[in-house]
C-alpha cells in the first residue's frame, strides 16, 4: 500500500506549476485532507474548457463560485449562467463560519471574506443589463439550425436573407422576418419567383410555425436592438479585478430553446469578433454554463455539431467554457472530450442505471493507483470532488480527491435592495435599457405594400371612371337631347345652305 509521503510527492509533482495558477483545495488521501498537497490549475490551461458535475447538494455551485472568484482576482472576466438564481451573492463578502475556518485549516489555505465586481444581466424583462441580438447577426445558417430546419427550409431562409440584403431591408427582430415570409408568400410572390426562384408556401408555412414556437418561449424580447457588444464582458474594475457577469435565467428554465439560442449566438459572436490569442499566459474570458443539460437536451444534431465546433475552435481566442451539470453523461461525448479540467463531485447510486452511469463516469478519468474511482465517486462528502486538470504542457494531471476551498463571497442570494443598488450604479444598465425600433424590413414592407395598394386603388378608380364615361357615350339619347340636337343640326344646315346661296347670288 502506498504511503502518504509517496502520495504527497505524486500530487505535488503532478500539480507543480511555473506560472500563475488557481488553488482549488487540498488533496485527500485515506480519508484525510493533506495540508501540503494543494491542487493547482495553471491559468494558461483554463481556455481548454472544463466540467463541474455531481449530484444535487454536493457542492457544484460553490465550486463554480470559487473558480469565478479566483479568476476575478487575477483580472480575468467571467460570464455565469445563473439558472437557479443562487449566484448573485458573489457581489457581497461572505461570513466566516466555524466550519469554514476548520476546512481551511485542514488544507492549509488562508481564508478572507471578499465581494467581487458584478454585473447582473437578463434575457427577459427582469431588472439588469438587457441582452439582445438581431436576426441579421445570427445569419441564415445559425438561424436555420436554431429552428431545426431541413436543407430545403434552410435554403429558403438563405433566400430570405439574400432578398433583404439586396433590398437593404434590415432583419432586426422576429416581426421583421415574419413580415418578409408573409410578403414573399403573398404580395411579393411574383417578385421573388422572378429573381430568386419559386418558393413553396408549405415550406414558408413550416418556417413561420417554427419562428412562432421560438417566439412563444420569449425570443421576441431577445431579438432586437440595441445589440449587446461582447467587449462589455471584458471589463476590469478599478482594483484590477475582472467583472463577474451574471446572467439571471431563473425565469427561462422551462424555455430551453431560448436558452440554447442565446448560448449558441453568444459563443458564435465571441468567436467571430475576438482576435486569435495564441499561447497566452491566461484566458481573456471564462464562461460557466450552469444546468448545461438544458442546452443539449433540446438541441438538434445540427445545433450540437455547431456547439462542438465552437468549443473546439474558441479556445484559440482565449475563451474557456465550463459546463456545470449533474451527470457528465448529460454532455455529448464530442464536447466531453474537449474538456481539460474535470471537477467531479459525488454521485449517488440508487438504481442499476445509476451504477452504470457511475462506472461510465469513472472511465472518463485517469487510472489511479491511489483511488478506486468507482467507490470514491459515491463516498465523497459535500464540498469534496475528484479533480483532474491539464498541466502547463497540456498533459492530464493525476486524479486527486480534493477538499475544495470555500467561497470568499456570500453563499446566498442578494436582497432586492442590493440588486437594485447594483443596477443603479451600472453603466451597462443605462447603455442597454433603451429599446430601439428603427426602420427595418417590417416597416419597409408595410410601406411598400401600402404604396402598392394605394396605386392599385388609383388605377382601379381611373379605370372605373373611364368605363363610366364610355358607357355614357354609348347610351341612347333622350327625347330632349334629340330635340336639341335636331335644332342645332338644322340651324347649322340652314346657315350653311343660305351661306352658299348668298355667295351664288352675289356672283
Amino acid at each position: 500500500m502506498a504511503s502518504t509521503e509517496d502520495f504527497i510527492n505524486h500530487i505535488n509533482t503532478g500539480y507543480a506549476t511555473k506560472g500563475d495558477s488557481i488553488i482549488l483545495g487540498g488533496a485527500i488521501f485515506n480519508g484525510e485532507a493533506l495540508p501540503d498537497a494543494h491542487i493547482k490549475v495553471p491559468l494558461k490551461t483554463l481556455n481548454r474548457h472544463g466540467l463541474i458535475a455531481g449530484a444535487t447538494g454536493t457542492g457544484k455551485t460553490k465550486t463554480l463560485q470559487v473558480l469565478s472568484e479566483q479568476l476575478s482576482n487575477f483580472g480575468i472576466p467571467v460570464l455565469l449562467m445563473d439558472i437557479k438564481g443562487d449566484l448573485s451573492g458573489i457581489a457581497q463578502p461572505g461570513i466566516e463560519q466555524p466550519f469554514i475556518t476548520e476546512r481551511h485549516a485542514k488544507i492549509n489555505l488562508p481564508y478572507q471574506t471578499s465581494g467581487f465586481p458584478v454585473e447582473l444581466m437578463t434575457l427577459s424583462d427582469q431588472d439588469g443589463v438587457r441582452l439582445r441580438a438581431t436576426i441579421s447577426e445570427f445569419g441564415p445558417v445559425l438561424f436555420s439550425r436554431i429552428l431545426d430546419l431541413n436543407d430545403t427550409q434552410a435554403g429558403v431562409v438563405a433566400v430570405i436573407f439574400k432578398f433583404c440584403d439586396d433590398k437593404q431591408m434590415p432583419l432586426l427582430d422576429l416581426k421583421d422576418i415574419k413580415k418578409v415570409i408573409n410578403y414573399i408568400t403573398e404580395e411579393g410572390k411574383a417578385e421573388i419567383e422572378e429573381h430568386y426562384g419559386k418558393i413553396s408556401t408549405s415550406t414558408t408555412g413550416t418556417i413561420l410555425r417554427k419562428i412562432i414556437e421560438l417566439e412563444q418561449q420569449g425570443a421576441d424580447v431577445f431579438f432586437g436592438e440595441m445589440s449587446f457588444e461582447i467587449n462589455d464582458l471584458m471589463r476590469i474594475d478599478e482594483n484590477g479585478k475582472g467583472y463577474i457577469n451574471i446572467i439571471r435565467l431563473t425565469d427561462i428554465q422551462d424555455k430551453p430553446k431560448l436558452f440554447s439560442t442565446f448560448m449558441v449566438s453568444l459563443l458564435a459572436e465571441i468567436y467571430n469578433q475576438m482576435p486569435e490569442q495564441g499561447d497566452s499566459g491566461q484566458p481573456e474570458l471564462v464562461i460557466f454554463i450552469d444546468e448545461a443539460h438544458l442546452i443539449f437536451s433540446e438541441a438538434s444534431k445540427a445545433l450540437l455539431d455547431q456547439i462542438e465546433n465552437i468549443v473546439k475552435l474558441i479556445r484559440s481566442k482565449g475563451v474557456g467554457i465550463f459546463f456545470v451539470t449533474q451527470n457528465p453523461m448529460d454532455v455529448p461525448s464530442g464536447v466531453l472530450g474537449q474538456l481539460g479540467l474535470k471537477v467531479q463531485h459525488a454521485l449517488r447510486a440508487f438504481t442499476a442505471n445509476d451504477r452504470k452511469a457511475i462506472k461510465m463516469t469513472a472511465e472518463n478519468y485517469p487510472i489511479s493507483e491511489y483511488y478506486d474511482t468507482d467507490a470514491t465517486l459515491t463516498s465523497l462528502g459535500t464540498g469534496e470532488a475528484l479533480v483532474t486538470a491539464l498541466n502547463e504542457k497540456g498533459i492530464p494531471t493525476p486524479l486527486a480527491a480534493t477538499m475544495m476551498r470555500a467561497p470568499m463571497s456570500r453563499m446566498d442570494v442578494l436582497t432586492a435592495s442590493e440588486i437594485s443598488q447594483i443596477n443603479q450604479k451600472s453603466k451597462l444598465v443605462r447603455k442597454y435599457s433603451e429599446v430601439i425600433d428603427r426602420e427595418s424590413a417590417y416597416e419597409i414592407l408595410n410601406k411598400k405594400i401600402a404604396e402598392a395598394q394605394a396605386q392599385a386603388s388609383e388605377v382601379a378608380e381611373q379605370k372605373q371612371q373611364e368605363k363610366a364615361e364610355k358607357k355614357s357615350a354609348n347610351e341612347p339619347m333622350s327625347q330632349t337631347t334629340k330635340s336639341v340636337v335636331k335644332v342645332l343640326t338644322s340651324a347649322t344646315f340652314i346657315r350653311g345652305f343660305f351661306g352658299v346661296l348668298t355667295k351664288l347670288f352675289k356672283k
